[in-house]
């Protein structure tokens, strides 16, 4: 009886605990976004004109920002507006350095023509003979790959290797090509396997 019961037990979990996780961060990211409706004027939220509060109008909100501002700044007037922005931005102490840096991470990881991520790879680390998987963010260039070839000419690549079970936390490291295998798996099957811790095996 005590063998049924545990088993039971654990089998609940399995189907409860991932259905729980995923409504309470859905729930969390409705909550954050519906905030956005605090922008709007009084009269021109939902809850006042409706009567009663219904989630989701935030999230409408943001996806209606997102691609107004997408659609204007796609055109030659909106990439003008918005280099006149980065260069006005450029000339200010302090926020230069915080803007610039963010503009480049992000310019890497949502630009339809950037290459973060876009390799899963095989690499020793942290010491010889313990594999861990990886993700191409680039190749070093300038003063740090010649720093790194010491005058032989060697290609590297810049490879995240994150944490587990948190891929958002890791370590950047520069490693020979030669050093690096490719897999075939692709990348969100990679980040499953990592933030399994293993469990979830690619196919």
């Amino acid at each position: 009886m005590m063998t049924s019961l545990r088993k039971w037990f654990f089998a609940g979990l399995l189907v409860l605990v991932p259905l729980a996780i995923t409504i309470w961060l859905l729930e969390w990211a409705i909550s954050s976004l519906d905030k956005t409706l605090l922008l709007l004027p009084q009269t021109w939220q939902p809850d006042n004109w409706l009567g009663v509060h219904i989630p989701g109008f935030g999230v409408i909100l943001t996806l209606v920002v997102l691609l107004s501002v997408g659609a204007l700044v796609s055109n030659f007037l909106g990439k003008r507006i918005i280099g006149w922005w980065d260069a006005l931005l450029g000339r200010i102490p302090v926020v230069r350095s915080i803007y610039s840096s963010v503009k480049q991470v992000s310019d890497t990881l949502f630009s339809e023509n950037g290459n973060a991520f876009r390799q899963a790879v095989l690499v020793e680390w942290p010491r010889q003979g313990v594999w861990t998987i990886g993700f191409v963010t680039g190749v070093p260039s300038g003063d740090v790959l010649h720093s790194l070839q010491h005058g032989i000419t060697e290609d590297y690549l810049s490879v995240y290797v994150p944490t587990t079970p948190n891929p958002t936390s890791g370590y950047m490291m520069m490693f020979k090509k030669s050093d690096c295998q490719a897999l075939s798996m692709s990348v969100d099957e990679a980040l499953k396997y990592v933030v399994s811790m293993g469990v979830v095996s690619p196919t």
